[in-house]
């Protein structure tokens, strides 16, 4: 078994690590959590013994006995991925590092009371429902994104690397968005016939429409100048930059579009000619 787990854990983090390079963030930043559930503790040893440290387990019980049989092994972050019952809050918040499965207010006071008492701090994950079906656990979308939680409203500014929700401080000088539910816009497309051809950041879909290349292209153009480049690769950095802009979330929509040019909106270029081009 441990030779064959060995080979999986490291295609995992070689694919994580050839992600990361292409957005431009450090591998050791990306968790990587493996899912133990159903697994017995003799499995989740063999993968500690790998350097694997985060493990994630659907059941509080079942996950507490683990947790005894693994006591002696190094400190292991232990994640609750499945949906928490109330009267077992106060046990998960005592043992378990993250819990990724709150979905109600009541259930998230009664694991701060409990990590509180303990004096421990626990790392929690919002669950929402964003299918809107009655066998789906999560807080409803439609209440977290209702306006009446958001009394400063979602526009915001963002000025000499700061945000602001004054859009009127840096008039012409600075750029404007909004925070909003993206699932909204999803279903919206798709009730206007377009069909979600993938979801993913600012720097990927820059990337993948070919901004390498094309600032290649600019730097061996005999009429561009050193100054020139200097400034538009600084300003394209900054689009890309993971910790700022680059994180920003891109959604494609289109309709008949070439299955072959869909996965990663990779083979775009910026120039593409669009006469005749999928909507």
């Amino acid at each position: 078994m441990s030779d064959s787990l060995r080979d999986r854990l490291a295609d995992v983090r070689a694919r994580i690590a050839r992600a990361a390079g292409r957005a431009g963030r450090d591998p050791s930043a990306v968790r990587l959590v493996a899912i133990s559930k159903t697994f017995p503790a003799d499995h989740v040893r063999a993968a500690a013994e790998l350097g694997q440290v985060d493990f994630g387990e659907n059941k509080v019980q079942e996950a507490v006995g683990k947790m005894e049989a693994l006591r002696p092994l190094p400190a292991l972050r232990w994640h609750l991925v499945g949906h928490l019952q109330s009267n077992k809050a106060r046990k998960a918040a005592e043992r378990f590092d993250v819990i990724q499965s709150v979905d109600s207010a009541s259930l998230l006071s009664k694991i701060d009371e409990a990590a509180r008492g303990g004096g421990r701090t626990v790392e929690l994950l919002i669950q929402v429902d964003l299918a809107g079906e009655a066998t789906k656990h999560g807080a409803p979308a439609a209440d977290l994104y209702d306006p009446a939680r958001r009394r400063d409203g979602t526009l915001r500014a963002y000025a000499r690397h700061r945000v602001s929700d004054d859009p009127y401080r840096f008039i012409g000088r600075q750029d404007l968005t909004a925070h909003v539910d993206l699932t909204a816009v999803q279903r919206a497309a798709e009730r206007a016939g377009l069909t979600t051809l993938g979801i993913t950041t600012q720097a990927e879909a820059l990337m993948g429409l070919g901004i390498e290349q094309r600032l290649r292209e600019i730097q061996s153009d005999p009429a561009t100048t050193m100054q020139e480049y200097t400034l538009l690769r600084a300003s394209l950095m900054r689009l890309l930059d993971p910790a700022a802009m680059g994180r920003f979330r891109f959604m494609a929509f289109g309709r008949e579009w070439p299955p072959d040019q869909v996965p990663g909106f990779l083979g775009y270029r910026l120039d593409r000619p669009r006469t005749g081009a999928p909507d």
